[in-house]
């Protein structure tokens, strides 16, 4: 299947240069031919996965408006953040590199950003909405201060909080029905 699909690509670079020479539009082969040789090199490389870091999911605060959230993470260690405004928190997690996978992307459709809110700041919080109660009700380690990263997004009643990341997360995948 492949070897057909690069017979394609040199067959159509032949039928573009053939039909260029034939109108009368002046462009040499070999920039056909380095076209053909890219054909041939995405048919060959391998999906590429950008780092989450050049996703651009966050905005970065202005000055004077820096909002702070603290992640405990599962061995116990702190790391504190400067973030904006409406930025959420699976969002933030990702973008430093802690460990929160949120599987769906933020669609709320997994537990997989599960996080444990300060109670301090739970009731700062707008009330989950069904849509995250039913997603909370698979995540691992659910308390009374439960709820997912990507539906908590930082307001400025929310500066200097403190979420802890739970000590494992339920990723259920239709096969685990099977």
């Amino acid at each position: 299947m492949f070897a057909r699909g690069l017979l394609r690509s040199a067959t159509l670079a032949r039928t573009i240069i053939s039909h260029q020479s034939k109108i009368g539009i002046n462009s040499s082969s070999s920039s056909v031919i380095k076209n053909h040789k890219f054909i041939q090199t995405i048919g060959l490389r391998g999906f590429q996965q950008s780092s989450i870091n050049n996703h651009g999911h966050l905005h970065k605060p202005k000055p004077g408006e820096e909002l702070h959230i603290t992640f405990i993470t599962k061995d116990g260690q702190q790391h504190t953040y400067e973030v904006a405004e409406g930025d959420n928190i699976l969002d933030i997690a990702q973008a430093h590199n802690l460990d929160m996978e949120g599987a769906c992307g933020g669609s709320c459709a997994c537990s997989t950003c599960h996080v444990i809110v300060d109670p301090e700041f739970y009731d700062e919080i707008p009330e989950p909405d069904d849509d995250e109660n039913d997603m909370l009700d698979l995540a691992f380690g659910l308390t009374e201060t439960s709820r997912l990263g990507c539906q908590v997004h930082m307001t400025k009643e929310l500066d200097g909080i403190r979420v802890a990341l739970p000590a494992m997360t339920r990723n259920l995948q239709s096969k685990d029905f099977n």
